[in-house]
């Protein structure tokens, strides 16, 4: 059954199908007193919600995306894995495993599978501000479930 699904970032994507996401949470929610106020209040049709409500669903702490697995390439240099791994608890990511080769070249390659499912910023700011520490030099999403 999980071969029937795909995990896509939403940048590539129309509009329409966060907006039948946010519809249906307010629904569920009960800010709405229906299909119809929902529908108008996001900017989306009665049949495009019925079309797409039971095929979009946005990742929960239940479901998708829970976990991370990071390649990071740092400067043998003290403190740099101990700056990265901070950073992540900061971000509020759980360290669930760290693999890290012997330095060659002045270089270490690290790999660390994360919890991400209480993580307070996107995936991209947080590699973006893990690029940012003195002594990483690249920072490559492996994989995510």
């Amino acid at each position: 059954m999980i071969k029937k699904y795909l995990i896509v970032n939403k940048k590539i994507l129309p509009d329409v199908y966060e907006k039948v996401i946010e519809a249906r949470n307010m629904i569920n929610e009960n800010r709405v007193k229906g299909i119809s106020e929902a529908v108008k209040k996001v900017g989306i049709s009665r049949s495009t919600y019925y079309k797409y409500k039971d095929f979009v669903f946005a990742p929960s702490e239940d479901s998708v995306g829970r976990m991370a697995i990071f390649g990071i390439m740092l400067s043998h240099k003290r403190g740099v894995l101990s700056a990265v791994l901070n950073s992540i608890s900061d971000h509020n990511a759980n360290i669930l495993t760290i693999n890290q080769n012997i330095p060659v070249n002045g270089q270490a390659n690290v790999t660390l599978s994360l919890d991400i499912s209480g993580i307070d910023t996107s995936l991209e700011e947080m590699i973006d501000f893990l690029k940012s520490i003195d002594g990483v030099l690249s920072v490559k999403l492996i994989s995510i479930e």
